[in-house]
């Protein structure tokens, strides 16, 4: 080491003596990192950096102290869930100094929360993300058809869920075609080509309905059914999706994003398909109804149109008999009129030589005609003599 020119180095009162700020730091960096190396330690996320570059930086701190640390894009990308600011956490690393600025830091190699596993939180800031995009949303939920005549099923094609599923809907209803759509249910990279699988099933001609179907596991062997792929693969599907993913206490984000959630994969066969032999009793229960409804309207109407007959009969007696009081009245007034009928009250009617004419003035009847009167009960001929 170089002593400094204004003092000799027997006069030197320091212990170490460096030349620059590089060599000091650079002795620092190394009695650090050999005191300490790896590190593991816990604190508070703060002043959280994601660059262009995938790599991560962010402060730990406590009550007490605040320490940097570095998350290389490499070691990031095996961290399953978002670091955020305010998360408290728990790290494993080397402590190192960063020469530039002079500051010691952590460059992690693992990151987990604090208080829960890293597949929890990530899990938990899935569901809080998509819920935020309403993909778990009640309003969104679509209808099952009624009768569906053609379905498909997501699932492993050798698996006991299919067995299960085929042998509910093939005993409960004969009129609906079943197509599978096989894939992995457990195994690295199986949410990607169950996503494939419900993608392809949606599109399958004349589908009305997917099926996504696993028996019953731990949560490591539904994780696959958790992953947003799937998540977002069951939202768009173009035709209802119904989960039956798991046993009843098991419910993955498959489950809340599906339009129906079945128990197991025999419920979803009852839930998809209808039962013939109910089918069979509610329509022999409508037919029975419809006669009955048949014969009560036809009773009623039968005792309406018999109402309908007596009244018109007692209407057209009544209408006759008016018809005749009136004929009676025009008879009365007509014999009123009836010239014999005032010839027998007394009076006389005197017709002309032609016994047609009524002589009604004297003119008609000069001295020498023959004339013709009419009585009651015979007639009369004369001549007139003046």
């Amino acid at each position: 080491m170089t002593s400094f020119p204004w003092f000799q180095p027997s006069d030197n009162p320091y212990g170490a003596v460096f030349e620059s700020v590089g060599d000091l730091t650079e002795r620092i960096k190394d009695a650090l990192e050999a005191d300490f190396g790896d590190v593991a330690v816990r604190g508070e996320v703060s002043n959280l950096a994601r660059p262009r570059s995938g790599h991560v930086y962010f402060s730990l701190k406590d009550a007490e102290a605040t320490i940097r640390v570095v998350l290389w894009r490499s070691d990031a990308r095996r961290v399953p869930f978002d670091l955020a600011d305010g998360l408290a956490v728990r790290l494993v690393g080397r402590l190192t100094v960063y020469k530039p600025r002079g500051e010691y830091q952590v460059v992690a190699q693992a990151v987990e929360p604090e208080g829960m596993g890293a597949r929890e939180l990530a899990l938990r800031q899935l569901v809080a993300r998509l819920s935020a995009e309403g993909l778990f949303d009640p309003a969104r939920k679509r209808p099952l058809p009624r009768f569906p005549r053609r379905i498909a099923v997501v699932t492993s094609p050798t698996g006991a869920a299919v067995r299960d599923l085929l042998q509910v809907t093939g005993r409960r209803w004969r009129g609906t075609d079943v197509l599978i759509a096989p894939t992995r249910v457990q195994g690295i990279g199986v949410g990607r080509e169950i996503a494939a699988a419900i993608a392809l099933a949606g599109r399958a001609e004349g589908v009305e309905a997917v099926i996504v179907a696993r028996g019953g596991g731990s949560a490591e062997d539904l994780a696959a059914f958790n992953e947003e792929d799937v998540v977002r693969a069951v939202v768009a599907c173009p035709v209802p999706v119904v989960s039956a993913v798991g046993h009843e206490i098991d419910v993955t984000l498959c489950d809340l994003a599906a339009d129906r959630r079945a128990l197991t994969p025999s419920e979803a066969g009852e839930l998809i398909v209808p039962d013939a032999a109910e089918i069979a009793m509610h329509l022999d229960r409508l037919g029975q109804a419809l006669h009955h409804v048949g014969a009560a309207r036809l009773r009623d109407a039968r005792g309406r149109l018999d109402a309908l007959a007596r009244g018109l009969a007692a209407a057209t007696a009544q209408d006759l008999e008016r018809r005749r009081h009136r004929l009676d009245r025009l008879k009365t007034s007509l014999q009123a009129l009836n010239p014999e009928s005032v010839l027998a009250r007394g009076y006389s009617l005197t017709l002309a030589a032609d016994g047609r004419t009524v002589v009604r003035d004297p003119s008609q009847a000069p001295a020498g005609s023959l004339l013709h009167t009419l009585l009651a009960t015979g007639r009369i001929r004369s001549r007139v003599e003046g």
